[in-house]
């Protein structure tokens, strides 16, 4: 436990040194197992982790999602994901901010970046809402907290990177995802709703539009929303695996981007590179994952772990509840890729080893990243909404998603206390 422990100290030194989070994970890695073991061994390690992770047919689902995102977001459906949404939602008082929470979930679901998604709909959204009177609080929360969906709506990259480290089957924790990423749809709406009760003026009454202009608007997306359907509902249905629907999704993503003639051959080399920078980036942080997952197993701090859990009369919700504080706390200093990679090599085999559904643990584990991204002092969405709209103190977005952060730990009790609400979905489709 000792030689664990400082290894999570150098870790945690080198990160927030600003060394990036995979090489800091490597090198602890690296020298930790080399003193444990041998530092021949710990290079033999270190290449045969390269080979596998780069060559294992299951990882070309990430380049794949990725590319898919980025085609079709390359193509301007954010701006017509949020007309759509504001044709149905906007006539009523709040209507906007509903609209904004709702086309910044559904984008960032498709794009599987919640920094790109403030980023996106930040531009898109914030003027509009401007516009029509709404105060900077609602509107950059709505925007802030509405990109924390997608990492848990399916084809979520971070469902993908969890289900590779631990094992765990990537259709089920995307079935898993579908019931609690409604309950944080309604929550924010909630939460919506309960702003503009108190200060009716934050929000004012829009002019509703008509049915066919609504009809219009939902023409702009219809292929963006068949090929999501169609790449889940392969995965649900058992007709693909989740590396083949990827590749299924990023070739219709190819083809929605041609139809639409919104594609340039130098529009494509950005969307390529940048896939690839994101891909390298996402490879380098697994492999860096592995090795300190290895250290972590050599050194036996999960098994000193569960048996001091077991040992010490907890029962077993204390202990997720323990977990979910640490979490939340972890989550105010850094980004959730960064937390899972760190802490499920030790939490997860205790989790397992309590009894739990390694399923139910990822949905929760995601919430309460999503609660990370929002949560001050350093919620990374509210920074980014902040240079999206330097003129809005960053106090008045942090007071704008205090009640989207009371909604998120609703629904992280709600999850932690009745696993069905993960797991029902999963049961009744990969029974």
């Amino acid at each position: 436990m000792l030689i664990a422990a400082l290894g999570f100290a150098f870790a945690f030194v080198l990160i927030f040194l600003r060394v990036p989070i995979a090489i800091a994970m490597g090198v602890t890695g690296f020298i930790g197992f080399g003193y444990l073991v041998g530092w021949r061994q710990s290079a033999t390690m270190l290449a045969l982790i390269t080979r596998d992770s780069t060559m294992a047919y299951a990882m070309v689902v990430i380049p794949l999602f990725i590319l898919m995102g980025n085609l079709v977001a390359g193509t301007g459906v954010s701006r017509e994901i949020y007309r759509a949404a504001q044709s149905f939602l906007g006539g009523r008082r709040g209507g906007l901010a509903f609209a904004t929470v709702m086309a910044s979930g559904g984008f960032a679901s498709i794009c599987g970046s919640s920094v790109a998604t403030v980023v996106t709909m930040g531009k898109v959204a914030m003027p509009s809402m401007r516009h029509f009177g709404y105060g900077d609080g609602i509107s950059t929360a709505s925007i802030a907290a509405g990109a924390t969906l997608g990492i848990l709506i399916p084809p979520s990259v971070l469902l993908v990177i969890y289900g590779i480290i631990t094992e765990t089957h990537i259709g089920k924790l995307y079935a898993a995802g579908l019931v609690p990423g409604l309950i944080g749809v309604i929550g924010y709406l909630a939460a919506v709703r309960w702003v503009v009760m108190r200060r009716p003026s934050s929000a004012p009454a829009a002019v509703r539009a008509p049915w066919s202009e609504r009809i219009d608007a939902l023409s702009g997306i219809w292929a963006a929303v068949a090929l999501f359907v169609m790449v889940i509902g392969g995965i649900y249905s058992g007709i693909f695996t989740a590396t083949e629907a990827a590749g299924f999704g990023a070739f219709g993503a190819f083809v929605i981007a041609l139809a639409r003639r919104r594609l340039s051959l130098e529009q494509l080399y950005t969307i390529l590179l940048d896939s690839a920078r994101t891909s390298a980036i996402l490879f380098a942080l697994i492999i860096g994952a592995a090795l300190f997952t290895e250290f972590l197993n050599y050194s036996g701090a999960h098994d000193a772990l569960l048996s001091f859990v077991t040992e010490s009369g907890f029962s077993p919700f204390t202990v997720i509840l323990v977990i979910c504080v640490i979490y939340i706390l972890l989550g105010m200093l850094m980004e959730s890729m960064s937390m899972i990679l760190l802490t499920v090599p030790l939490f997860f085999p205790v989790v397992v080893g309590l009894g739990f559904d390694p399923v139910w643990f990822g949905i929760l584990l995601v919430v309460l990243c999503e609660l990370g991204l929002i949560t001050p002092p350093i919620g990374v969405n509210l920074f980014v909404m902040r240079s999206v709209a330097p003129d809005v103190p960053i106090a008045t977005i942090m007071r704008g998603v205090v009640p989207f952060i009371s909604a998120d730990l609703v629904r992280v009790l709600l999850i932690a206390s009745f696993p069905a609400i993960s797991l029902y979905l999963p049961s009744l489709l990969f029974n």
